[in-house]
Parts: structure tokens; C-alpha cells; sequence
């Protein structure tokens, strides 16, 4: 049984260290809406540090290192919060893990648990980030 979860107005680090820990029990996990989990803080340093963080790795030749997709983005923040996603028990945990944009048709008529809240002022959509 996948556990669903919906990620309309979560917290991204808060919604990575469940996602994380849910995982490494043994729970299998999608998240969907993931352009629509928030970061929060300053709009302009966020937009920054994203941005510089892009433009320090990869080369012409390989192609980029950090993706712009926010399903990329998201699942990168869990694969942070996972002790080893190389080897081991981070690796299977990693493996169980799913995000996709929007509400895929296998997940629209399902129970979904709502990881979001009330937002506040500071914050910064992912979907925006990818543009």
C-alpha cells in the first residue's frame, strides 16, 4: 500500500525529514503536487542561492547537475535527509520514494494526507523556482 501524500503548501525540509523517516521504516511513498511545497524565507536570497548553486556544477560537456523540475528538486531534499542513499537501507529507502507534479489519474480518486498548512509571508513556491 502506497502512502499518498499531498504536498500543496508543506514545508519542504519539514515534509522531507517525515518523508525520509517514513521510508527508512519500510512505508512506500508518493507525493504529489510537488511544485507547490514551499520553501520558506527571503524571495530574493532563496532565488539566489538556487541560481549560484546551478552555476557552480556541471560543465557544457555533461550537462547540468541540480534540475530544475520541482519533483527533482523535492526528491533531492529527501535523498538529504536519508543516511546513505548509496548503499545499504538509505539506498531502499530512496528507491520507495516517488514525486510528481500535479495529481497523477493512478492517485485522483485516493486518500491523501495533507502535509501543508496556513503559509505565512515569507516563502517561495518550487514550481516558481524551475522557471
Amino acid at each position: 500500500m502506497v502512502k499518498l501524500i499531498d504536498g500543496t503548501n508543506a514545508t519542504m525540509g519539514r515534509l522531507a525529514s517525515y518523508v525520509a523517516k517514513q521510508a527508512l521504516k519500510g512505508e512506500e511513498i508518493a507525493i504529489v503536487n510537488c511544485e507547490k511545497v514551499i520553501i520558506t524565507g527571503n524571495k530574493e536570497n532563496i532565488g539566489k542561492e538556487f541560481y549560484e548553486s546551478r552555476q557552480k556544477l556541471g560543465s557544457g560537456q555533461r550537462g547540468q547537475k541540480i534540475s530544475r523540475l520541482p519533483e527533482r528538486i523535492v526528491k533531492h531534499a529527501i535523498r538529504g535527509m536519508l543516511p546513505n542513499y548509496r548503499k545499504g537501507r538509505g539506498k531502499e529507502a530512496f528507491k520507495k520514494i516517488k514525486c510528481y507534479k500535479g495529481i497523477p489519474k493512478e492517485f485522483e480518486d485516493k486518500k491523501m494526507i495533507k502535509a501543508g498548512k496556513e503559509k505565512g509571508d515569507k516563502f517561495v513556491y518550487v514550481g516558481s523556482l524551475s522557471k
